[in-house]
């Protein structure tokens, strides 16, 4: 199992992967979007935050990014993660070990908090969250209206450094030392 950045090259098969989840409430996307728009997302996010992609072989199996939580310049310090994996590679550890390296890489950044939104029921999630040492913020009910129901969503988040005063500013993604990132065993 291989664990390295995203490229434009990628999208496809994390849209494939995406996509196993469209007509699901793990998403409150209700269309899956084109390519290019996915394209630009991917493109977007990398400018700040790292995009993973986790390999078996040459098939993609899963994909976790590092996002913007909050809009106001004081919220900086806290990244939103997502992780999205093959419907057939769940329950194997691969998702707890490719959100753990990307942990391990916004730490790097300079991040102290992260944060994790997840529609429930969802077992496999909510179990994974926990299993990393994040704890549960508390629920926004009836949240998102998908699938003909309204779904409840439970945040969670971890810190993941010590809050010191005044916090350096986030490194981006691009400004991390490749050793650094290699000794976190990704390629």
């Amino acid at each position: 199992m291989t664990i390295r950045f995203a490229t434009a090259n990628d999208c496809k098969a994390l849209l494939a992967i995406y996509a196993q989840y469209i007509d699901t409430p793990v998403t409150f996307e209700c269309k899956l979007p084109m390519e290019q728009e996915f394209s630009r997302r991917i493109a977007d996010i990398a400018k700040k935050y790292p995009y993973l992609v986790c390999e078996e072989g040459n098939q993609i199996i899963g994909y976790a990014y590092a996002h913007q939580h909050m809009e106001r310049e004081a919220y900086q310090w806290g990244a939103g993660l997502s992780i999205y994996l093959d419907e057939h590679f769940t329950s194997k550890g691969i998702g707890t070990k490719i959100y753990h390296t990307l942990i391990e890489v916004v730490k790097l950044q300079g991040f102290k908090t992260v944060y994790a939104g997840v529609t429930i029921p969802n077992t496999k999630s909510e179990r994974l969250h926990c299993s990393l040492g994040f704890q549960i913020l508390g629920t926004y009910h009836k949240t998102g209206y998908k699938n003909g129901k309204w779904h409840d969503v439970q945040w969670f988040e971890k810190q993941i450094a010590p809050y010191d005063c005044p916090p350096e500013p986030i490194t981006p993604i691009s400004e991390i030392p490749r050793e650094k990132l290699f000794a976190l065993g990704i390629a």
